[in-house]
């Protein structure tokens, strides 16, 4: 079983990356808005509740499929490095692949652009196909902005110290190229309609 944590600032492309390395591989892709959207539906994101469910719906998916026998998964999320609860949580992550399916592969890939790159970004169809909560382009602009400035979305040399890691600035990649070189990095199975 294979793990991989895509991490990155918004509209960086972790989605588009996550899809072309599903489509390289036999893994599935979890995006972070397959909860964002569904719990938003149900209860505001903007209070601890919404967020707390979000998570718990994230915990039992990854769980289940620790548990499931299939080759991968594929997650993306965003990592607030200067906020404490964003390095527990994803913590929280790697403790629970550990622990239900402890010979899992782990390989954290960490995306980064520049800002300009990932508001053009932030507005692509696939973007805006697959995470409704994007097509309100005056707040989710202003809201890649706020975080850029709030946070510090990618990490420091040496702060993310799994063995299997990889730091790629796709801002001139396309998403194909990115997904290769992982595959590439970490030596992955390519499916077999992808050989």
């Amino acid at each position: 079983m294979h793990f991989v944590l895509i991490i990155g600032p918004q509209a960086v492309g972790k989605m588009t990356v996550g899809q072309a390395l599903a489509r390289l591989t036999d893994f599935v892709l979890f995006h972070n808005h397959v909860t964002i959207e569904l719990v938003r539906g149900l209860l505001s994101l903007d209070k601890a509740e919404g967020w707390a469910l979000a998570k718990e719906l994230r915990m039992s998916v990854f769980r289940h499929f620790a548990r499931s026998g299939q080759a991968g998964m594929i997650y993306t999320g965003v990592w607030a490095f200067d906020e404490p609860g964003d390095r527990l949580y994803y913590g929280d992550i790697l403790a629970l692949w550990r622990e239900e399916c402890p010979e899992v592969e782990i390989y954290i890939v960490e995306l980064e652009a520049d800002l300009a790159t990932r508001l053009a970004r932030n507005r692509t169809e696939n973007r805006l196909l697959h995470k409704p909560s994007k097509r309100d382009f005056e707040w989710s602009d202003s809201d890649v902005r706020e975080s850029d400035e709030k946070h510090r979305l990618n990490s420091l040399p040496g702060e993310i110290t799994e063995p299997n890691y990889l730091r790629l600035n796709n801002t001139n990649m396309s998403a194909g190229e990115a997904a290769q070189a992982i595959v590439q990095k970490f030596k992955l199975a390519q499916s077999a309609a992808d050989e």
